[in-house]
């Protein structure tokens, strides 16, 4: 049984999709940062880190986005969200997993003007590993979608990014997620 806790628009809603995607059955559990879910004493014992995703796995909970990720796509083969035949474009997958993580969550914080061009350039046209789809892209997505739902940039400024964010918006299970996590409420920290 997998159980996902996440909260509405935060770094979970890439777990949230990728679910989704595989079509798998989950329990999904809302948390609130505005009644401090995350700090709850039962929710700390899973999560110590007190932040949202955990991914429960029969009762055993993995934490942060990309290893969850990982997991769902290792899991879940037939899903296709990870090259598992290529080791190489596995590696491209891990790297742009990386690349996201490290320099542009943190670039979010800082602005349109320090963000500007650095995925937008390396993604290209396609998607993050070309001609094919994989939990890079939702994971770009996610962080993407924040971004511009957050600072708004001016049409034009991320041509390549804003093509595969409607790309994005086009898969179902990325609807899906939107309509579940619209329900429950956005309530973002700054």
């Amino acid at each position: 049984m997998l159980t996902l806790y996440f909260a509405p628009g935060a770094s979970s809603m890439a777990v949230h999709i990728a679910l989704h995607e595989i079509g798998v059955a989950f329990e999904g559990r809302p948390m609130s940062f505005k009644s401090n879910d995350m700090r709850a004493p039962d929710y700390l014992r899973l999560n110590p880190e007190g932040k949202v995703p955990t991914l429960l796995i029969d009762e055993r909970p993995l934490t942060e986005v990309a290893a969850i990720l990982f997991y769902l796509a290792r899991r879940f083969p037939e899903a296709g969200l990870l090259p598992c035949d290529d080791a190489e474009a596995e590696a491209h997958a891990l790297s742009w997993m990386s690349f996201i993580a490290s320099t542009l969550h943190p670039a979010r914080r800082r602005g349109l003007d320090y963000a500007k061009g650095i995925a937008d350039r390396r993604l290209g046209q396609g998607w993050t590993l070309g001609a094919r789809y994989s939990i890079a892209d939702i994971h770009l997505f996610r962080l993407y979608w924040r971004l511009f739902n957050s600072l708004k940039p001016a049409a034009g400024t991320f041509p390549n990014l804003d093509a595969h964010y409607a790309r994005m918006a086009e898969r179902p299970a990325v609807q899906r997620t939107i309509e579940v996590e619209s329900a429950v409420g956005y309530e973002l920290p700054a």
